[in-house]
């Protein structure tokens, strides 16, 4: 995994369901050549696994605390992670 040896687990509260935020996040992961996934959690919340250079996941987290128009981001938690396997995109899970 070269390049991709950081990945990060995000978890973002506040009104973050119904708002088109994980079709967001997987574009703007997209955009900046991430790789890992997002989904919906039964409380609420969103969590997203980002995998990439540290710029690109640092760029990433700030753009989730603001979240698409329509999202109101009340808090984001960040913790160091791996993914489970060698990812080669950004995908939305269930």
């Amino acid at each position: 995994m070269f390049d991709h040896d950081k990945a990060v687990r995000v978890r973002i509260s506040g009104k973050v369901q119904g708002v088109g935020f994980r079709y967001w996040t997987r574009d703007e992961a997209v955009r900046l050549g991430l790789t890992g996934w997002v989904r919906n959690e039964e409380d609420g919340a969103v969590v997203a696994v980002i995998a990439g250079p540290d710029s690109a996941i640092s760029t990433m987290i700030e753009r989730l605390r603001r979240g698409p128009s329509g999202a109101s981001v009340s808090s984001v938690e960040t913790e160091a992670t791996q993914l489970e396997k060698s990812s080669t995109d950004f995908r939305i899970t269930r």
